[in-house]
């Protein structure tokens, strides 16, 4: 089976995309400490564990879903709620290590999120099979049928097709956030397990986005936006003349799913923007001489001393996605500033630590 989606890029899509590359470009030249983006970054994520379950029906606040997440607070009578928050927040942190390997997406990578997402925060939970027996999508209130997936031997080459149109669209230079958008409506479409799809589905956006270099320094969520009108999002979600899958839903044209989820990124990317611009003004009192003399290529290189002593090559490589040779020469010119120094001199493994200046920044 091949996957061969229908869509166009109308001007509420283009526009979209320019606004997400406006909002992506000031975030990242943003003087952000990086004591503050931990900061916003640990807050991003709890909101999108709140969100992402809460669309599924959990009871807990954002306040209560920081204590679990933090284990420091138990809900008696919510032990599903507390098991599927732990188990989001778990396949979050691990979508951000698999990004952060650069790899291609892969089946086992989308089954070991799932197997996170379905269990209770366990890092190693084993990755889950697909289902072996038809399921349905019902309206809560009038049980009626609202969609049909495929049947489950379809789902395995379904998988595969969609798993290998993530590779070639990106070969094909699809911008990523239509990727992501046209990735999540076909595995929503395919609906390759009992539970737990949806969570799954807004995951592997989340895992596109970042390996598309759409992290955003992994301040944004995407969820607050799906939740704020369950309603639109998940009429976006449905398209096509019928219930069924195989009467329609298979090859409809989803533009206005791909519309629905480029408005809601970018709207998403601007929050981020004005509260990292807030964040940046308000301790831009408090900033020292020393950051104040820093590029913003430096500032956030600092990123990488929050938990590294020292770093190499490959580190400022992966962090700007530029090849080593290339990193070579920019922690060259940045000993020749004072910027860093050199802490090992061997020549296949030179580390580099902050110089004594800059050492209290992270």
């Amino acid at each position: 089976m091949r996957f061969e989606p229908t869509f166009s890029i109308t001007p509420k899509i283009a526009t979209s995309l320019m606004r997400i590359e406006a909002a992506r470009q000031a975030v990242r030249d943003l003087p952000v400490t990086p004591a503050v983006l931990a900061t916003l970054r640990e807050t991003a994520r709890l909101y999108s564990t709140h969100y992402s379950t809460m669309i599924e029906g959990n009871r807990l606040t954002q306040e209560q879903v920081s204590g679990v997440v933090g284990q420091q607070q138990h809900f008696p009578g919510r032990e599903r709620d507390e098991k599927e928050v732990l188990g989001y927040y778990s396949a979050l942190e691990r979508a951000e290590q698999i990004a952060a390997s650069r790899v291609d997406v892969t089946e086992t990578h989308i089954r070991t999120l799932h197997g996170l997402v379905m269990g209770e925060g366990r890092r190693r939970k084993r990755a889950t099979p697909y289902r072996d027996g038809q399921n349905v999508i019902r309206d809560s209130r009038s049980q009626r049928i609202v969609y049909m997936p495929p049947e489950a031997k379809d789902v395995p080459p379904l998988m595969n097709a969609l798993v290998e149109w993530i590779a070639a669209s990106e070969r094909d230079d699809l911008p990523c956030p239509l990727r992501a958008a046209i990735a999540h409506y076909q595995f929503a479409t395919i609906h390759p397990y009992y539970d737990g799809n949806g969570r799954t589905a807004r995951l592997l956006t989340t895992l596109i986005l970042h390996l598309g270099g759409y992290d955003l320094k992994g301040l944004y969520s995407l969820e607050e936006y799906y939740a704020r009108n369950l309603r639109e999002y998940y009429g976006a979600l449905t398209v096509g003349p019928s219930h069924n899958y195989y009467e329609g839903r298979a090859g409809a044209d989803i533009t206005r799913w791909a519309e629905y989820f480029c408005e809601g990124m970018a709207d998403s990317f601007e929050s981020v923007q004005r509260r990292a611009r807030e964040a940046a003004e308000a301790g831009a009192s408090d900033r020292s001489r020393a950051l104040r003399r820093l590029n913003p290529r430096q500032r956030r290189a600092l990123e990488l001393f929050r938990e590294n002593n020292t770093i190499t090559s490959l580190h400022v490589a992966m962090l700007f996605g530029i090849s080593q040779r290339t990193a070579r020469s920019i922690l060259s010119d940045w000993v020749r500033e004072g910027f860093v120094v050199v802490t090992d001199p061997a020549k296949k493994s030179r580390k580099y630590g902050l110089a004594a200046e800059f050492a209290e920044l992270p």
